[in-house]
């Protein structure tokens, strides 16, 4: 018989204390959707009253199917009653079913940043609860700095949790909130919490990743009797972040003995869209996604020696430890000089090209690969580069446009306000099947601030590619990343673009020059021609 294991969401507010996050209401509620649909048992909103965009996203009335909307604030200050506390009524008026407030349980921070006595602390904890309870609301209690404060005087520390149980919170969370607390360490308090009478089901853990260890730790606390896990989606959080709920809702899915002995509110169908619920994260925050995230990440499931796509081959699971398409992923064969024919014919055959194991065409891929990198090229990640030379060697590249001829400048001068401003143009010149476009560029933004000469180049190559333009209108790159192969005067530069389109599809694409300009935009000309290809845009004959 399985248990019910609850996922509580913090993104909205701890995910927001992220140095340089700052999510707008409308960001907010993209952000609560993909949680909702993903199954998340509680979202919490932020902090009614806090700034005002947290008091706008509770105004809003968001509605979700499956969770519970949560408002967070704090216990009420000393020396005035629950009724009549400013933080608390501001929690209230957000009118959410459920609501989580934070209160002091290490004695020295009581002394030292609350200023009041260990038992006047008891008592706002109570009274705080009970007052939410007399309101006819869920109450949650975050037990900050629990773990420190245990070790500081445990009698106390617990004293505070049984305040709020037995003031009727549903939930009492411990919180490690300095984040410094060992896995091993948290699940013997944790059983010691138990053992003062706190029931499991009634308990929760928080956990900040500042060891590396908030994932471990969650799944420590669940060992010991926890029931309750609150974490963010990629890990958000101050300092470190918090716990990752993209990597433990996968593990504790799929991996024993969590599988078998927990029900969660994601199923295995929502957990197909987990990585894409990662990725609109990214997007919303303008964030490259983290290449080595576990389950999600693009090199989750990579495998680059010849040896280990050979296994694959026979068998995925000889080098994975599940399937990447549980979680929404997918398998990728990396090229490089290390590749051999399993890698050759494994990558070919993701792109759509069925090659027969000893057709001579293969050993002429594997040479041009070598061959170009051998100048400077990488097509480890680049997988469309590389795609795109499968398909010159076998003959199966469509004919799209051709670039005739482009021209960057980029002009320094002042601005009407007497200040130093750059500002870059572009000139490109294609032929469209037997029709020669022109199309110019500037790189100034709607901000008036200038975005560079790729930028510029960028925007060209994409105006005016006359029946292929809107193919690109949900194109857009994501990351740019520039490497100087060898040093001197006759160095080598290669870019590597990452692109994404709006069925959610991301692909890299590489360029090798002496000039950074020219690198660009041959691995800007390879994103455009591997998008028109994913999306059958029909072949044009390109006269010279």
């Amino acid at each position: 018989m399985t248990e019910r294991l609850c996922l509580f969401d913090t993104t909205l507010r701890d995910g927001q204390q992220t140095q340089g996050v700052q999510f707008s209401m409308d960001e907010k509620h993209q952000i609560a959707a993909v949680l909702d649909e993903l199954g998340l048992d509680y979202i919490e909103g932020g902090w009614p009253g806090a700034n005002p965009t947290d008091s706008d996203f509770f105004n809003s009335s968001p509605s979700f199917a499956n969770a519970t909307f949560t408002a967070f604030g704090m216990t009420k200050r000393a020396g005035t009653s629950a009724e009549n506390d400013d933080v608390l009524a501001a929690v209230l008026n957000a009118n959410t079913p459920s609501v989580c407030l934070v209160g002091k349980t290490h004695d020295f921070h009581v002394k030292t940043a609350l200023g009041i006595e260990n038992a006047e602390n008891l008592k706002n904890i109570e009274k705080s609860i009970a007052h939410l309870v007399a309101s006819k609301r869920e109450a949650l209690f975050d037990a900050e700095h629990f773990f420190d404060g245990y070790k500081s005087d445990p009698g106390y520390a617990i004293d505070c949790l049984h305040a709020a149980l037995n003031a009727g919170a549903r939930w009492v969370v411990l919180c490690d909130t300095n984040g410094g607390t060992l896995p091993a360490e948290i699940n013997k308090i944790t059983k010691a919490v138990i053992a003062s009478g706190i029931p499991g089901d009634r308990l929760g853990i928080h956990t900040h990743d500042d060891t590396g260890n908030a994932v471990a730790a969650s799944l420590a606390a669940v060992d010991a009797g926890a029931r309750q896990i609150q974490g963010t989606l990629n890990g958000l959080g101050e300092r470190c972040g918090n716990a990752n709920l993209t990597t433990l809702i996968p593990t504790l899915l799929l991996k024993d003995p969590y599988a078998s002995q927990f029900e969660i509110g994601v199923t295995h169908e929502r957990l197909k869209t987990l990585t894409r619920a990662s990725r609109v994260l990214d997007d919303i925050l303008n964030r490259v996604p983290t290449r080595s995230a576990p389950y999600v990440g693009a090199s989750a499931f990579a495998h680059k020696a010849g040896l280990h796509a050979s296994a694959i081959l026979k068998d995925p699971t000889t080098y994975e430890h599940i399937p990447p398409e549980a979680v929404g992923n997918v398998r990728i064969i990396p090229m490089s000089n290390q590749a051999g024919q399993s890698n050759l014919r494994q990558r070919l055959a993701e792109a759509g090209l069925e090659i027969p194991k000893n057709d001579p065409r293969l050993g002429l891929i594997l040479d041009e690969v070598k061959q170009r990198e051998d100048k400077g090229y990488s097509f480890d990640s680049a997988q469309a580069s590389f795609e795109l030379i499968a398909r010159d060697v076998l003959g199966m590249t469509p004919s799209f446009f051709e670039v005739k001829r482009y021209r960057v400048t980029v002009e320094r001068r002042k601005n009407k306000y007497n200040q130093m401003v750059s500002l870059s143009e572009a000139v490109v010149v294609m032929k469209i099947g037997d029709e020669k476009k022109l199309s110019v560029s500037e790189s100034m933004d709607d901000t008036g601030n200038d975005s560079g000469p790729v930028n510029a180049l960028s925007r060209a190559l994409a105006k005016d590619l006359g029946p292929y333009t809107p193919y690109l209108d949900d194109m857009r790159l994501v990351d740019f990343k520039v490497r100087i192969t060898n040093g001197g005067t006759e160095a080598v530069t290669r870019v590597l673009i990452d692109s994404e389109d709006g069925h959610g599809r991301r692909w890299s694409t590489v360029g090798v020059s002496a000039n950074i300009v020219d690198a660009s935009f041959e691995a800007l000309v390879d994103a455009i021609r591997w998008k028109l290809i994913r999306d059958d845009a029909p072949s044009q004959s390109v006269s010279t």
